[in-house]
This record gives C-alpha cells, structure tokens and sequence, in this order.
C-alpha cells in the first residue's frame, strides 16, 4: 500500500501546509469587487510564480519527501498547471520530475513546464489513452514517486492553504471568514483542500459544461465519470475523467451541490476579470467566476471566488477578449 493510500488528508494538514508555504510564497491578493451590487471576494491565484494555484500542493508533497524518494525522483500527471507546480518544486529541491502531459495540453503550458527542467513523456488524450497507466509504467521503472494532480493527499492539504490564507486575510479586514467559497473544479483536489481548510464554509465546486463529472457525482452520492461523448473544451486544466474516493469522501460530506458553466459564460468572466480586476484569468480558472456572473450561486458579503489560473495562450486570450457572445 503506498503513503497516497494510507494517509487522509487532514484540517491539522491544511495547517501545516499553509505554514510551509507562508514560509516560501507571499500571500496571493484577495480582491474586494462587487458582483451586482453586492461585495465579493477574488483570490487571485493567477498570480502565483506559476501562475495557478497547483504550486501550493506540488510544494507540500515534494517537500516532504524522504531523502531517498527525492533520489528516485517523481512522476506528475497533468495537463500543464500542476505540471508546473510540480516542476517549479523539484527544480526548487533539486528533485528530478517526469510530467505525463496530453498531446493537446497548450503550448505555453508545455514550454513553461520543459523550461523549469522536468522532462515531458506526452500521451494521446483525445485518443483516449490512459495517462495515470503511462505513469505507472514510468514509475514501475524509476521507483519514482507519483504526485497526483488531485488525488494525493498532501495535495489536497496543500491546495487547501489557499482556504487559510482567505480567512487570514478576510480576518484582517474585520471579517469572521468566507461564508461561501467558489471554486473551480477539476478532479476536485482544490475543493477537498478548501473544505478542510474553512470548515463553517459552503464550498462550491464549478465544472464546464459536459466535464460536470462532480456536481453529478454529488446529486447521485456515488462517483460519476465523464461521457465518452463529452464535449470539446477550452477548460484543459478542468478535463478530468472522474474523481478519486479520497477526494469524493470529502466532497460528498461538504458540497451541496455542484454547477456547470457554458463556454460563453467562461469567456464572459474572462473578460469581466480583465475590465474589472485588470487579471489574466485562463479558461478553467474563470468558472467559478462565471456561476457567480451568470447568477448560478448565491452571493453575499463574505463569498470568496478562486480564480485559480492565468496560464492562457496570448493569442487566444485575444481573441476571447474580442468576441461579442
């Protein structure tokens, strides 16, 4: 049994990650903004070194690995944020990282992994290969430890410090803490880690469109994977297939429920964030932003919203800026 199924993630976790990487990275801004009228709260974590929020998670478990797991080096999975993050730390604790990334991931996504020093192993999304068996087999070879994107749970307990730091700062302002967090939401590392983080919280994870795999998996009880069907997206950071048990056992405890957003209401809030909030939001990062600009969650004075990416192609965001839908 490996240490990924042995331990839960947990509060007293959260805390000790929040502690580690207060220790090496600033605070992200939470933003004061408005939304109809009535405040809001914008974590910014588009503006981490990595530009998302995967370094809080890749950095507590990298960091706490053995000498002799560090010599042997890690794997990662993803499609180019907790590539990243998982990078930026090994490069940090002179680890060596292999990063199983899709064939489609974008551009500036695989660049900035490759010049971070991690060698890049690309499998076939679109034609459905399994990334987690190309890993594995990368691992079987190299004993190398997997750092997976959301189902580790330092992960999660990394991912969850940004819980910690909205409460701090909120606190700073005279606040008693987020009511609500909204959260963008692939495989769901981020909300587990939030729910432990900020527990007298409403967490509210948010999906694209057909990649709703949570909000489906909440409204059954039981884990649902996403169609074989499912639609193109410009959400890359939010394709995930299904969750993991270990996140689900959170999840299905401190979620009510779940939304999907359109393509056109990402792009919206793509927008909205950069007129109002003058940010770089990627596409998976602005959802959580969209429910709250499409009127799908609830606001009050003390909802926080993630904006958890910013690593989008320049071109592309140009054209996002431009469109009239």
């Amino acid at each position: 049994m490996t240490a990924q199924q042995m331990r839960t993630p947990t509060p007293q976790g959260v805390g000790r990650a929040a502690a580690k990487i207060a220790e090496l990275l600033p605070k992200t801004p939470l933003i004061e903004g408005e939304i109809g009228g009535t405040p809001v709260w914008f974590k910014a974590e588009c503006l981490q070194p990595i530009g998302a929020f995967k370094i809080r998670g890749a950095w507590h478990r990298l960091s706490d690995l053995t000498e002799e797991e560090r010599a042997r080096g890690v794997v990662g999975v993803s499609s180019g944020n907790h590539a990243q993050g998982v990078a930026w730390a090994a490069r940090r604790l002179g680890i060596a990282a292999t990063i199983v990334m899709p064939v489609d991931a974008p551009q500036v996504k695989l660049e900035a992994t490759r010049a971070m020093g991690a060698k890049v192993v690309l499998y076939d999304r679109p034609g459905g290969e399994d990334r987690d068996a190309v890993a594995q087999r990368l691992i079987d070879q190299t004993g190398a430890t997997l750092v997976h994107a959301y189902g580790d749970p330092w992960v999660i307990e990394g991912q969850g410090s940004a819980g910690i730091e909205i409460a701090q700062q909120m606190a700073e302002r005279g606040l008693s803490g987020p009511s609500r967090i909204v959260a963008c939401c692939g495989g769901g590392g981020l909300t587990a880690g939030l729910a432990l983080a900020c527990p007298d919280a409403e967490i509210v994870p948010v999906e694209p469109e057909g990649w709703d795999d949570i909000a489906r998996s909440l409204a059954s009880g039981e884990i649902q994977r996403v169609p074989a069907d499912a639609p193109p997206t410009d959400c890359d950071a939010l394709q995930t297939i299904a969750t993991w048990p270990i996140n689900f056992a959170i999840l299905k405890e401190r979620c009510p429920f779940g939304l999907a957003v359109s393509p056109a209401e990402v792009r919206a809030a793509q927008r909205w964030a950069f007129s109002h909030l003058h940010l770089v939001v990627e596409p998976g990062g602005a959802v959580a932003l969209a429910a709250a600009l499409a009127g799908k969650v609830p606001l009050d004075g003390r909802t926080a919203i993630i904006l958890s990416g910013g690593n989008t192609d320049a071109e592309q965001f140009a054209k996002v800026l431009a469109a009239q839908d």
